[in-house]
């Protein structure tokens, strides 16, 4: 059940002055046919106070039933007994406060007109509440599935989000326990890189937008920990201007695509390995590109390269509703990712 459509008092208002003057109007046209202004008057305001108690008789039936397709015809039914009602209270009480011969007579051969008057009226009230009424129930529908919607695309783009952990940190340990036998220092010193670059992703758990410097912050905490692991065989370059730095960007979004250029650049090949990162501005997106080598005898096949990928992809879907801010590209010995990230100003 929904709840009740609430009238603006402005609309209330307005509503009472056009009773008003509908009861104006009657007084008006009974001492046109030569009743006195109090006959008129008591005839006019019996009327329309009773007409305003069906309008919210009406209102309140439709507040809690109203017909679906198909059995309009009850609401049919509903006015012209409501109006059959009516104009039997209309006909006893009027005959009760005005005693006038004439106007007993008068009040007789009126009441079929009376009754057409009540039938349109109530009619009129009802479609006029059914429309109220169904437009809140949609519009509150409406509003249930996009908030339903959300929470299933805030719920989704959360698990994205949380994937990204265990599966940096399974690497991570990984390669901490390869070091621990060997170079002790640098497993030490990776631990502490894993414990600040974690520190920072878990203070900032809450937030979904980040600008392009924090981003590039952690990006570095990251880069940092690999270099641990392949030492004087990853080299990384980052390029940004200025203006590029308080763009927005989802959190977390530049990591899994750079951990994907480290596993497919460094992976197949003993040498030195440059990542080249690079961000623009351009016509209202910020445009960020990861850059690796890559041996094409050697290395698998590109489409679909793993969670990395397919995870930014479906978050940006989720972010932006759009499905091509994401694009790969190999020239020669080059394997390029591009995304596009709109800005909002």
């Amino acid at each position: 059940m929904t709840a009740p459509a609430i009238i603006p008092g402005r609309t209330v208002i307005f509503i009472i002055f056009m009773w008003i003057v509908w009861a104006a109007l009657q007084t008006w046209a009974l001492t046109q046919i030569g009743f006195s202004l109090q006959t008129a008057t008591i005839d006019s305001g019996v009327s329309t106070v009773l007409l305003m108690g069906i309008g919210l008789t009406v209102r309140n039936i439709l507040k809690y039933y109203r017909p679906g397709r198909g059995r309009f015809f009850y609401i049919f039914i509903w006015n012209f007994f409501i109006a059959a009602i009516w104009t039997g209270v209309i006909k006893w009480v009027l005959a009760y406060l005005i005693k006038d011969p004439t106007y007993v007579i008068f009040l007789t051969k009126s009441l079929p007109i009376r009754f057409f008057i009540a039938f349109l009226m109530t009619g009129w009230m009802a479609l006029i509440n059914w429309l109220i009424f169904t437009f809140q129930e949609s519009s509150e529908n409406e509003k249930r599935k996009a908030d339903t919607e959300k929470l299933s695309k805030d719920a989704e783009l959360y698990k994205l989000r949380q994937q990204l952990h265990p599966h940096f940190l399974f690497n991570s340990l990984n390669s901490i326990s390869s070091l621990t036998g060997t170079k002790p220092e640098e497993a030490r010193h990776m631990i502490q890189q894993l414990a600040d670059f974690l520190r920072g992703t878990l203070k900032n758990d809450e937030k979904t937008i980040v600008t392009l410097e924090e981003e590039l912050h952690y990006l570095n905490l990251y880069l940092d920990i690999e270099k641990v692991r392949f030492g004087h065989r990853l080299s990384t370059v980052i390029e940004n201007n200025p203006a590029s730095l308080k763009s927005q960007v989802p959190q977390m979004l530049l990591q899994p695509l750079v951990e994907n250029a480290i596993k497919f650049g460094l992976y197949d090949t003993t040498d030195v390995v440059t990542i080249k990162i690079s961000a623009k501005l351009d016509n209202g997106q910020l445009l960020v590109s990861i850059q690796n080598p890559f041996d094409p005898q050697t290395s698998q096949s590109r489409q679909g390269t793993g969670f990395g990928l397919s995870s930014i992809q479906r978050r940006l879907y989720l972010l932006y509703a759009r499905k091509d801010l994401l694009e790969t590209k190999a020239e020669g010995n080059l394997f390029t990712t591009t995304v596009k990230i709109p800005q909002h100003d």
